[in-house]
């Protein structure tokens, strides 16, 4: 049975005191998450810390990085290497963002060394793919998106590979208000597994867990995350307002 994900992505807002308001105002709510579903939190670098802090033992409640350098440690000013995360309490890390493709030009190369350091200090993956507007107006979707998985992905072991998260973000629907349709998402996340089914056979392609990201909201989440291939969502603005993203748990099958 696949794990179904409300993956929280707070970018680079707040400060500590309203990060830890805003943590606290969703934990004390009563989310009842059932086994096999999760909830994660990609926080701030800095709030790292509190976050773990404030999630002991909370079921099924994860903290993740939103990036991690491609190099193991060095001489690397300003970067935060994965086994760094790893000692103050993260389990997941964000890797392959569309803002961090577009505004720090992260390659398909690169972030398949990101990859691999997760794998270094086990940590999960949460791997972003997807398409900007101009692609999909010229109807290479697939093919945009099935390179982004070969490229950065299809080099790990099979083992490793049930340990990924996906995000399928198409970039025209973040913080746009645009949202694909139930159909689109659809669509694409079968597409996805597909390609897993082609490179790694039926039983992994079925138990990786696909996140839609792309404008989920508490008006949506619920008829998005009932489709058979989308397996919870992975949420931007709406995250940062805690009975948004409450009800966006909640919507989790």
């Amino acid at each position: 049975m696949r794990k179904q994900i409300a993956a929280a992505n707070w970018k680079m807002n707040l400060n500590l005191e309203e990060a830890t308001g805003l943590l606290k105002n969703i934990l004390q709510a009563p989310l009842q998450l059932l086994p096999g579903r999760e909830v994660i939190f990609a926080v701030p670098f800095p709030f790292i810390p509190m976050a773990a802090e404030k999630s002991v033992g909370k079921n099924n409640i994860f903290i993740a990085a939103q990036n991690c350098s491609n190099k193991k440690s060095g001489a690397y000013t300003g970067e935060t290497a994965a086994f760094m995360l790893q000692s103050v309490g993260v389990q997941y890390i964000i890797i392959g963002h569309s803002e961090r493709r577009e505004y720090f030009h992260e390659t398909n190369a690169m972030l398949a060394g990101k990859i691999d350091q997760c794998f270094l200090h086990q940590l999960q993956p949460l791997f972003c793919c997807g398409e900007p507007l101009s692609v999909r107006e010229e109807g290479k979707e697939m093919d945009y998106v099935a390179r982004q998985l070969a490229e950065s992905l299809f080099h790990l072991t099979p083992e490793q590979m049930q340990q990924v998260v996906i995000a399928y973000e198409p970039i025209w629907a973040i913080g746009t208000g645009k949202t694909a349709t139930t159909a689109q998402a659809q669509e694409m996340h079968a597409f996805i597994r597909q390609q897993l089914e082609k490179k790694y056979g039926h039983h992994i392609a079925q138990s990786v867990s696909i996140l839609y990201g792309g404008s989920v909201k508490a008006a949506n989440a619920k008829e998005l995350f009932s489709q058979p291939d989308v397996d919870g969502g992975l949420v931007g603005g709406a995250s940062l307002q805690a009975a948004e993203f409450i009800t966006i748990i909640q919507s989790l099958d």
